[in-house]
This record gives C-alpha cells, sequence and structure tokens, in this order.
C-alpha cells in the first residue's frame, strides 16, 4: 500500500500532486466523539440528519467522514441512506490508516462498501495518523460539522481549531460532556 492513497470508484476528483482531492465539489465533513451516550444518541442523529439535509439544500455533493465509531459512523449511515434520495452526491471515508479495515464491525463494512472514494492517510499506525486525516478532511471541506461537548483538549477540539484557523463554516451539535470520548 501507498502512503495517502485514494481509491476511486468513479474519477470525478481530481488529484493534487499532494494526492489530495481537489475541492471540485462542495464539500463537508464530520468531526465528533467517539463514545456518544446513549441517552443523546437519538438528539445526535437526529441533528445530524438536519445538518446533512441542510447541506445537500445548500449545494453540498461531497461528505467525508473519518469512519471512526461514534458520530463518524452515525454521520455516514445518514448520508449513505441520503445517497439513495440524492445520487448526485458523494460519500467518501477518510482512514487515518490501512489497518483500520481490520474489524469485525459489519456495519462499518457495509458504509465503507457505499463510500465512492476512500482516503487512506498513512499506511502503517503512527501516533500522528488521527491527526493528519482529520486535517485532511478539514482542507478539503468548506463546512464542518461537530458534534461537541467543549472539552478543550482531544481530537475534536483539535479539528475545531484547525476548522477555525482555516476560516471554515462550522456547524454545532452540542453534547453533555458527562461520557462522550475523542
Amino acid at each position: 500500500m501507498i502512503l495517502n492513497t485514494i481509491c476511486f470508484k468513479c474519477t470525478q476528483y481530481l488529484i493534487s500532486q499532494k494526492g489530495e482531492v481537489a475541492m471540485q465539489k462542495k464539500t463537508c465533513c464530520v468531526t465528533g466523539h467517539r463514545n456518544i451516550p446513549d441517552a443523546q444518541r437519538p438528539y445526535v442523529e437526529s441533528e445530524l440528519r438536519r445538518e446533512v439535509c441542510q447541506a445537500i439544500q445548500d449545494g453540498y455533493t461531497r461528505f467525508i467522514s473519518g469512519f471512526a465509531a461514534g458520530a463518524d459512523l452515525i454521520f455516514a449511515d445518514i448520508v449513505a441512506e441520503q445517497k439513495k434520495l440524492h445520487p448526485e452526491i458523494s460519500l467518501e471515508a477518510a482512514l487515518p490508516h490501512a489497518a483500520r479495515v481490520n474489524t469485525h464491525d459489519a456495519r462499518f463494512h457495509e458504509l465503507l462498501s457505499m463510500c465512492d472514494a476512500v482516503k487512506v492517510e498513512c499506511e502503517k499506525y503512527a501516533p500522528y495518523c488521527f491527526d493528519r486525516r482529520n486535517r485532511y478532511m478539514v482542507r478539503q471541506s468548506q463546512r464542518v460539522i461537530a458534534v461537541f461537548d467543549g472539552r478543550r483538549t482531544g481530537g475534536t477540539a483539535l479539528t475545531l481549531r484547525y476548522a477555525q484557523k482555516l476560516d471554515r463554516e462550522i456547524r454545532m451539535v452540542h453534547i453533555r460532556a458527562d461520557s462522550a470520548g475523542g
């Protein structure tokens, strides 16, 4: 496997010299916590569905998910559902490292098979691969949807700070901090 690999089922994207997909479509990504408290899950699903539908109405056609547990997979599931109604939209998986596919989670594999593109940031796990994946998603996107509990530390907080630095539109789905992680 080659570092920064992008596999395509379609050829609608241009690959830049850095191995990134050039922004040819209005793109929206998600960042959020892995552990969504059970009591908040229906709220998060409803709010993410509302945000995805609003993004589609606003002309967004490319959606990127990091495919982590929690917010990422909920988002991917909603986008996959919306693809049935809106064939013009695409779903891209941005995986931090190649071994991420080594999971027994059947829903993960089902959603991955529905993707129009898969970006693998690092060939092997490295401590920085998640941050690189998150930065890729933000660079590619004009809108970032965040499922966030307000903590100042962790991957979601870092991703939000990077999105602010790049002046991306940020749409927040607020959750309580009692048991969210990531």
